[in-house]
């Protein structure tokens, strides 16, 4: 596995961004985040409030052993329904990529299920789904690796075609549980500090939950230090796909949104892995999953929503998709006090 350098943001444009905010007809900084955001953009793309049209949520799916531990109120038969249901255009993703005039690509990356030949399904699978993590690691170094280069192929196969911004998104009963044990590991916390109620948990099944992860952790002892060992021991295979699909962005100049505590976990694996990569990620929202404030303080970022939403799926980037076109539209559309002929004191 080859893994790509990230170039570095460009600071000649991203000063000119910066010096264009001053002269629009507004107080500086008056329009607060969405100021940040245009000119971060500006220094990502290279490019001064660009369009950004072509757009896709890039939606890795697969199973995870450890949910045979109970970890989730869903049964596993929920992986390949769900991937069914966004096929047929019929779940929250579809519904919100539509009203942001973007696209949704479906990867099987490690889903137990054998899927046929599906018009708008991307076949990648890696494995049925990971070993179950409290006896055994989640997966092997050469499978982690796969997983990761499905990930970059897929993005790079779609900025070959001229996208211009991405996400990502998930699905997978039990990747809620891989993702608080990265998250512990990354962030340097207890379980109990960054595990969440996942799929909607009972204080019981919670309880519970927690106490899995710890033993996984005391019986795997992943390094804080290595990210793939990290990955390879407590990880699952959507997540290495969405850290292929993370480093690839950057390493092409197109911002990604992260969505939520497992997009976040992948993308925090992604800029370990990858230095650089979180120069272009933007954090499209904050989930309730109690874990992901911590990994974006990690990664040195301030999220644009805060809804409490935590159905996965790359929802929340989607919706971040229509402020990073509000940021863009504000620093290029905007008049400036000379063009308007209006006093700036």
């Amino acid at each position: 596995m080859n893994l790509p350098t990230i170039p570095n943001i460009n600071e000649e444009i991203r000063i000119q961004a910066a010096e264009r905010q001053i002269q629009l007809t507004k107080p500086t900084g008056s329009m607060g985040r969405l100021e940040e955001l245009s000119i971060d953009i500006a220094g990502m793309t290279g490019v001064i409030a660009p369009e950004l049209k072509k757009r896709s949520v890039f939606l890795m799916a697969a199973d995870h052993g450890i949910a045979r531990e109970g970890v989730s109120p869903y049964p596993t038969e929920v992986t390949p329904q769900m991937v069914m249901n966004f096929l047929n255009h019929g779940a929250a993703i579809n519904v919100l990529t539509k009203q942001s005039r973007s696209d949704v690509v479906i990867v099987d990356i490690g889903v137990n299920y054998d899927f046929p030949d599906l018009p708008g399904l991307i076949r990648r699978k890696v494995a049925k789904g990971t070993a179950n993590m409290l006896h055994k690691e989640a997966m092997t170094i050469d499978q982690a690796e796969e997983a990761i280069q499905i990930g970059m192929d897929v993005l790079n196969q779609a900025a070959d075609n001229g996208l211009q911004m991405a996400a990502t998104g998930e699905m997978g009963i039990g990747n809620t549980t891989s993702a608080a044990a990265i998250t512990a590991v990354l962030c340097g916390k207890q379980p109990a500090e960054v595990t969440g109620r996942g799929t909607g948990l009972d204080d019981v099944g919670l309880a519970r939950k927690v106490a899995i992860i710890e033993q996984v952790l005391k019986n795997r002892k992943p390094d804080v230090n290595d990210p793939m060992d990290i990955l390879c021991k407590i990880g699952g295979l959507e997540i290495a796909g969405m850290a292929g699909v993370t480093i690839a962005a950057a390493s092409r100049r197109i911002p990604l949104v992260m969505d939520g505590l497992i997009s976040t976990a992948a993308a925090a694996l992604a800029d370990t892995l990858v230095p650089g990569v979180r120069n272009y990620l933007i954090a499209g929202h904050r989930s309730p999953e109690i874990g992901h404030k911590y990994l974006l303080e990690k990664l040195g970022k301030y999220p644009l929503l805060q809804l409490d939403m935590r159905v996965g799926e790359g929802t929340g980037a989607a919706l971040a998709f229509q402020l990073v076109d509000a940021a863009n539209n504000i620093l290029r559309d905007m008049a400036t006090f000379e063009s308007a002929g209006v006093s700036n004191c």
